[in-house]
C-alpha cells in the first residue's frame, strides 16, 4: 500500500504540501499527512472511488485553522479552515464549483458523519481524522497498514498538543462543534487513542 503515501501528480497537490509544511507544527504536519494516507487507505479497502488531488488538499489544509496564522477569533475553526482552502484553491487557479467543493471537505470534516455514496471525500476525511485523533474506526485498518503510517509518519506529542488547541478552541467558542466534542468526552477518547499507546 505504498501508494497511500504518494502526493497527487499536480502543483495544487505539491503547493498544499509547501503551504502546510510552512504553517503547521511538526506534529500538525504529520496529522494532515496521516490523514490522507488513513483516507487513501480506507477508499482502497473499501472501493471507494474518489478524487485523489481534493482529498489530499483537503487532507494537508484541513486543520490550519488551528495555527496562529490562521486562527480566527469568532468563526468555528473548520470553518475558518474553509475560507482558507478556498483562499488557496482561488490562487492555484481552481474553478468556482472546486473551490467550494474543497471549503466543503474541511467544513464537514468537523460535522456528521457523511455517506460515502454521497460525498466521497467529505467521508474518507471523516474516517481518516476520526481515525488519526480519537481512534474511532482503528479497527477497519490492518495491523500493517497503522505499523506503515506511525513508521512513515510518527505522532511527534500530537495528543497533547491537539488537545490544548481544541480545549482553547472550545472555551472561546462554546458553540463550535469542538465544544460539543469536549462536552462529550472527547478529551479522554483523544488522549487513550491506542495509535499513542506505549509500545506501538
Amino acid at each position: 500500500m505504498d501508494f497511500i503515501f504518494t502526493r497527487p501528480d499536480s502543483k495544487t497537490s505539491a503547493a498544499a504540501l509547501e503551504v502546510c509544511h510552512e504553517y503547521a507544527e511538526p506534529w500538525l504536519l504529520n496529522h494532515s499527512l496521516r490523514a490522507y494516507s488513513w483516507a487513501a487507505a480506507y477508499a482502497s479497502l473499501t472501493d471507494i472511488a474518489y478524487d485523489g488531488e481534493l482529498l489530499y488538499v483537503a487532507a494537508l489544509l484541513h486543520d490550519l485553522a488551528l495555527t496562529p496564522a490562521f486562527d480566527n477569533h469568532a468563526l468555528p475553526f473548520e470553518e475558518a479552515g474553509g475560507h482558507v482552502a478556498w483562499v488557496f484553491a482561488a490562487g492555484a487557479g481552481w474553478g468556482r464549483v472546486r473551490r467550494d467543493r474543497l471549503a466543503e471537505v474541511v467544513v464537514l470534516h468537523m460535522r456528521d458523519d457523511v455517506p460515502a455514496e454521497d460525498d466521497p471525500e467529505s467521508h474518507l476525511l471523516q474516517v481518516a481524522v476520526s481515525a488519526d485523533v480519537s481512534g474511532r474506526g482503528l479497527d477497519r485498518f490492518p495491523d500493517q497498514v497503522k505499523d506503515d503510517v506511525l513508521t512513515r509518519y510518527p505522532r511527534l506529542g500530537f495528543a497533547d498538543a491537539f488537545l490544548s488547541r481544541a480545549e482553547d478552541q472550545a472555551e472561546r467558542k462554546p458553540r463550535c462543534a469542538a465544544a460539543a466534542l469536549m462536552r462529550d468526552g472527547w478529551a479522554q477518547r483523544l488522549t487513550n487513542n491506542p495509535l499513542d499507546a506505549p509500545g506501538r
